[in-house]
């Protein structure tokens, strides 16, 4: 019951903290290059590099950035993390792919909530700025099973899978209205699920959705975003799938 009541609330609100799309790039074998681009409804860009160090140790760097002004707030939020891991291929033709990486980082959030009085047309405003670091453990599970969709008489290959990330978000500054505010701190689980249309053996559409539980009950760093993307990634230098 703790946790349901955040699951309800994702997506509602306002929060110091929006999280960005989890990298999974679905290595194979050592010297294998991922880079990947995906956008929110909100605007919220993530960008993805990862390489395969060896048969089965990789390194990723993520970022994301946001810069929004609307009618009833302005926002601002970037995020910079790096992280590296275990992967490894299992199943009948090696198909299946394990990923866990465990990284780190930091972002920062502008917010401004605008309102305006009816009777006078005066505005007031609400600036809250926030630093932050993270930390997250990450487990990808994906598939790169024989199906595909047919469309203008073209097979096009469909992977698919899941992202299972928890991250720990710590506040170390907050102002509101340039004044000290209540530092914050909270965990977050942050599961998705993406499904990706093959273009060729390299370039990848993702479509991603998800959620954000918020583990705490916070003021400012809670659980109010959730992931719901669409995208490209680019594999080079991977296994080829056995037909």
């Amino acid at each position: 019951m703790l946790l349901a009541m955040p699951l309800l609330l994702a997506g509602c609100g306002t929060s110091a903290y929006m999280p960005n799309v989890p990298n999974v790039p679905m290595f194979t074998q050592k010297g294998e290059l991922s880079a990947g681009g995906h956008v929110t409804p909100k605007g919220n860009i993530t960008f993805n590099t990862a390489y395969a160090v060896s048969d089965h140790f990789a390194v990723l760097l993520n970022g994301s950035m946001l810069s929004s002004d609307r009618r009833k707030r302005d926002m601002r939020h970037n995020l910079l993390e790096a992280a590296g891991g275990y992967y490894t291929t299992f199943g009948p033709e090696q198909n299946r792919v394990l990923e866990i990486y465990g990284g780190f980082g930091g972002g920062s959030s502008e917010r401004t909530e605008k309102e305006e009085d009816k009777e006078t047309g005066e505005m007031s405003y609400e600036r809250h700025d926030a630093n932050f670091s993270k930390y997250f453990l990450q487990v990808n599970f994906s598939s790169k099973r024989k199906k595909s969709l047919r469309l203008l008489n073209r097979e096009f290959p469909l992977n698919y899978g899941t992202a299972l990330r928890a991250s720990y978000v710590d506040m170390y500054d907050y102002a509101l209205n340039n004044e000290p505010g209540t530092l914050e701190d909270n965990i977050f689980l942050e599961p998705i699920f993406y499904t990706r249309l093959t273009l060729n053996p390299s370039v990848q559409l993702q479509y991603t959705s998800g959620t954000t539980i918020g583990l705490k009950n916070r003021e400012t760093l809670t659980a109010a975003y959730s992931v719901f993307s669409l995208g490209f990634v680019i594999n080079v230098g991977g296994r080829e799938k056995k037909q």
